[in-house]
């Protein structure tokens, strides 16, 4: 077997090999995503009624509260960024990424300073490769997150928001995630969590029927002390789940596209080294009749 031969049916050993690992991940994240979208559908129905009665009360009642109170002169913001813990996902967390920079640059051109939380490996690995500051991180759950996980980071938030900017506190709250669209688009989307905009939450509640009556007790404003940390985390944790059938989805196409370069590569690569083992068996014919004749020629010449 020539050189050349060699060089060409390794390299498709090589990419053989490459191409089970890929269907593999395609595989893998196919299967995940059923389960992804089943959980963004289980825990939608509760952030929607959640996000209604919060609205509710502070439609319905005088209550003064920063839940939704219009911050005068706001100069501080948080902004959480939901990105992936791995890679092969296309530009899943970059174009996360991407939009949670140009939301910062827009905020900062309003005269705000922006202190940035990241959930997700990627996300971390950016902002620290490019020394930019990260005021909270939290890793190894975006493919697969708990509301416990999103109790971690919303606690964080929380905290930030009810202290006093004075005392390194936030007068907003924005959050970056991706949104599952469908299994072949997942756009990445951003929103204020808080303070809560009523004319938006309530034209959207609105749209699904008229407001219960409610009673609130003790009152209206102790209502949304106790509501504002369950508004926060199931906001976030919809988003993350939101982002985990994102990523899957986006891994599963990136996957599919790589398994799928992988087999053009492969027959590419059989054509040459075919080509190759033409040439070589064309030049051992070639040697072989050459040696022939130069015998049966000397031969002739001894006679």
């Amino acid at each position: 077997m020539g050189a050349q031969l060699r060089v060409y049916k390794r390299r498709i050993r090589s990419v053989t090999a490459t191409k089970k690992i890929t269907k593999a991940m395609e595989m893998i994240s196919a299967s995940r995503i059923m389960k992804a979208q089943r959980a963004v559908a289980a825990s939608s129905p509760y952030a929607n009624e959640l996000t209604r009665a919060v609205t509710a009360v502070a439609t319905r009642s005088n209550a003064k509260h920063p839940l939704t109170d219009e911050p005068v002169g706001a100069t501080r913001a948080a902004v959480l960024v939901i990105t992936a813990d791995r890679g092969l996902a296309g530009g899943y967390s970059s174009n996360a990424i991407k939009q949670a920079l140009d939301l910062t640059k827009r905020l900062e051109a309003d005269g705000k300073a922006v202190e940035t939380y990241i959930i997700g490996r990627k996300g971390v690995s950016y902002y620290g490769f490019r020394n930019l500051a990260v005021a909270g991180s939290w890793v190894g759950f975006s493919d697969k997150p708990t509301y416990q996980d999103a109790k971690e980071a919303s606690a964080a938030l929380i905290d930030a928001f009810v202290t006093e900017t004075s005392a390194g506190g936030v007068d907003e709250l924005h959050i970056v995630s991706t949104e599952f669209i469908s299994m072949l688009t997942q756009n990445p989307v951003e929103a204020r969590l808080l303070p809560l905009s009523l004319a938006e939450t309530e034209a959207n509640a609105e749209e699904q029927g008229p407001f219960p009556l409610y009673d609130f007790e003790p009152s209206a404003e102790g209502v949304l002390d106790a509501l504002l940390p369950r508004y926060v985390e199931s906001r976030i944790y919809n988003a993350l789940l939101q982002s985990a059938a994102s990523e899957h989805a986006a891994r599963r196409r990136a996957m599919k596209s790589a398994t799928d370069n992988a087999g053009e590569l492969i027959k590419s690569l059989s054509r040459l080294a075919n080509s190759a083992r033409q040439a070589e068996i064309t030049q051992e014919i070639s040697e072989i009749v050459g040696g022939a004749s130069a015998l049966a020629d000397a031969n002739a010449g001894s006679d």
